[in-house]
């Protein structure tokens, strides 16, 4: 009995295992090649299952060990308030990891049934890459979508980060693990690892050379002040403090007059009142900027019986000229679906105002500030869906963000979304500026690169300038579709090559 237990515990730590290894990929170790060797030894196991549900379970599992290892930091939002929200935090971790592992364990699952109706079960590891580029899309779409850590991410601090801009975040999803696992589908299990080795750095070639070419200079660089006040979510909203937290904000944007910045940038939800209610105080701020400045604030405001989390454009008088409304709202943060009858129980957004939380924006937008260029303005949460970014928009000129981290802690979350956003900049060819209230507030170049930044968790200005963009990379134009057909040929062209060899 006992024997039995241990085999069975082993069975299911090695997969766990497994994906715990491949989380190291992301920050804040960013160990890419050990995400290659975790998912290596999960295609080592998947030759061995037998049944499609015993492959489901795997991918399950490994799924599970991925998403426990890079996504611990959900725990952060509920510590904020222990005392309301504690004792969530650790059933929120586990149903994420088990919920998002769902995904893999379908991917394992489609890849097991695949070969089997084509009668050659050991090319499941060929069509596993593609089973699980598909199900990390559905990943980033249903139930409104969390596509946080794809496996492409892995590459941010490498040169290889750079094929985003051809094949975009789910492409590089394939080829990555395709490079992990399709050297274990041949029978010459060396010979397809020195295959995949010349391939990767193929792509750390291609990436650094394109790393190497130079911008484009601009004459004149429109000039930037971002303020990073450091605030604790814990203590953002304590009337006591609120006050003394505004005014370091006022005092960060009217430092340092030698430095006249065309634009002044404050974070997600950084003033203390409601937009549009405190006419006196909008001017305040409007004043205190240096002469000449635009200043772009994030708040709070209401409109009748709901409430927006936006971002306002303050002319010189301090009145709203331009208004965007956040559109893609983080579920059970600032909304809780069925929020009015949930709200009877106590279980109400962590963000939000009421049991309903914040209402949804019109959608994506761009904001034309004239010499400053047309922006489009992304929210915190709403950086991390790439096809979102210029949907149904024109080209922008670059990309805001601005954030409140706070609520991620002091570990890997905010160095993740700092990850994705940088992946943003890559896949439009657009610089990124990106203002957050705990950190990482910085400036990213139309590579990836960062031009600029202040640390976490440090009370200041970033003085900087706005690096130029590229023209529109292939992914800009033609977004997943090129990926999506690259990654069925390769894997019908190993299909066949599979079928062949097997006769």
């Amino acid at each position: 009995m006992a024997n039995a237990l241990a085999r069975g515990v082993l069975r299911a730590g090695r997969p766990l295992v497994a994906g715990m290894i491949a989380a190291l990929g992301h920050a804040p170790l960013s160990w890419p090649f050990a995400t290659l060797a975790g998912f290596a030894l999960a295609g080592w196991l998947f030759r061995s299952v037998s049944t499609t549900r015993g492959a489901a379970f795997l991918g399950w599992l490994f799924g599970s060990g991925y998403f426990l290892a890079s996504i611990y930091w959900i725990v952060d939002p509920f510590m904020v308030e222990p005392d309301r929200y504690g004792w969530m935090a650790p059933f929120a971790l586990i149903f994420m990891a088990g919920g998002l592992a769902l995904f893999w364990g379908a991917a394992f699952m489609g890849a097991a049934w695949g070969a089997r109706r084509l009668r050659r079960p050991h090319l499941r590891l060929v069509l596993l890459p593609l089973a699980l580029m598909g199900t990390e899309f559905a990943r980033g779409s249903v139930f409104t979508g969390f596509p946080w850590n794809l496996p492409a991410y892995v590459w941010m601090d490498t040169p290889v980060s750079q094929m985003l801009a051809l094949i975009g975040p789910f492409g590089l999803t394939f080829a990555t693990v395709a490079l992990a696992i399709w050297p274990l589908a041949g029978r010459r299990v060396w010979g397809g690892g020195v295959a995949a080795v010349v391939i990767l750095a193929g792509l750390w070639v291609a990436g650094d050379l394109a790393l190497q070419k130079a911008g484009v200079a601009v004459p004149n660089p429109l000039r930037l002040r971002l303020i990073q006040p450091n605030v604790p979510q814990a203590e953002k909203w304590d009337p006591a403090r609120m006050p003394a937290f505004f005014r370091r904000q006022l005092e960060l944007t009217a430092a340092d007059p030698a430095f006249a910045p065309d634009l002044v940038i404050w974070p997600e939800t950084s003033v203390p009142f409601w937009l549009g209610e405190r006419p006196d105080l909008q001017r305040l701020v409007a004043d205190t900027a240096p002469k000449g400045a635009t200043v772009i604030v994030g708040g709070r405001r209401m409109q009748g019986r709901r409430y927006y989390n936006a971002l306002a454009v303050l002319g010189r008088d301090g009145q709203i000229t331009q208004l965007y409304d956040k559109a893609h709202l983080v579920p059970f943060g600032e909304y809780v679906p069925f929020g009015a009858f949930l709200s009877r129980f106590g279980i109400k957004g962590m963000a939000a105002e009421d049991g309903g939380g914040f209402s949804a924006g019109s959608g994506p937008a761009l904001l034309d500030l004239g010499n400053g260029g047309k922006v489009r303005p992304l929210i915190c949460y709403e950086a991390i869906f790439p096809a979102e970014i210029t949907r149904g928009l024109e080209r922008p000129d670059w990309l805001l963000q601005i954030t409140n981290d706070a609520w991620f802690g002091t570990s890997a979350g905010p160095q993740q979304h700092f990850a994705q956003a940088r992946a943003r900049a890559i896949e439009q060819g657009l610089p990124m500026v990106r203002v957050a209230n705990t950190g990482i507030t910085a400036v990213i170049d139309a590579r990836g690169r960062v031009t600029a930044r202040l640390r976490a968790q440090q009370i200041g200005k970033l003085d900087t300038t706005l690096p130029s963009a590229l023209p529109p990379p292939p992914y800009a134009r033609y977004g997943d579709i090129p990926a999506w057909l690259l990654a069925i040929f390769l894997s019908l062209a190993w299909l066949v090559r599979g079928r062949r060899n097997s006769h």
